[in-house]
């Protein structure tokens, strides 16, 4: 095992920049670190597999990570612009029902995927929190204070007038993980 590690050290060391430089010139260094930080994870579990020409593989894998962070953020974006689009239409409603409908929509979209995740789980797909819990990779025990802390921002959200609102999500997304 002091092998392998120092074996990963050195291919690290050997090729971490330039994975970055790779990931960087497709999505900017910023998201380029934790490009870098996905693929040596992968590289590290996969370490017996990986072939005598490192770098290439270690390529495929960091474009296979920028791959999947685009589609993840495509799906994030479509179902904000969904969530948007049913605001939109409960606005031409004007029953209370339908306008706390959309008052709880338009708060949903402005809270961080983390929170509308869990939210939605429990409450548009029921899931119990033990089910919920498994789906996002967490404890029953935290996924339950992150659906308490979920409904109090969706709460806070609803009842602030829209202009606070973004100065408030941001201060809530910056707390929250």
């Amino acid at each position: 095992m002091d092998d392998d590690r120092a074996r990963f050290t050195e291919l690290y060391d050997a090729y971490r920049m330039r994975v970055w430089a790779y990931a960087a010139s497709r999505v900017g260094g910023q998201a380029a670190d934790e490009v870098v930080s996905e693929t040596f994870m992968v590289a590290w579990r996969r370490f017996a597999e990986m072939p005598a020409a490192s770098l290439p593989w270690l390529l495929g894998v960091a474009r296979n990570v920028i791959r999947d962070s685009v589609r993840a953020q495509t799906r994030r974006d479509s179902l904000a612009a969904e969530l948007r689009t049913w605001t939109r239409d409960a606005e031409s409603d004007v029953a209370d029902g339908v306008v706390d409908r959309m008052t709880m929509l338009r708060a949903l979209t402005e809270l961080s995927d983390g929170d509308r995740e869990v939210l939605t789980l429990v409450s548009w797909h029921g899931l119990s929190p033990r089910e919920a819990a498994r789906v996002v990779g967490c404890s029953t025990a935290t996924l339950r204070v992150r659906l308490h802390r979920a409904r109090r921002r969706l709460a806070a959200a609803m009842s602030t007038p829209a202009p606070q609102r973004q100065h408030r999500q941001t201060t809530a997304m910056e707390m929250e993980w």
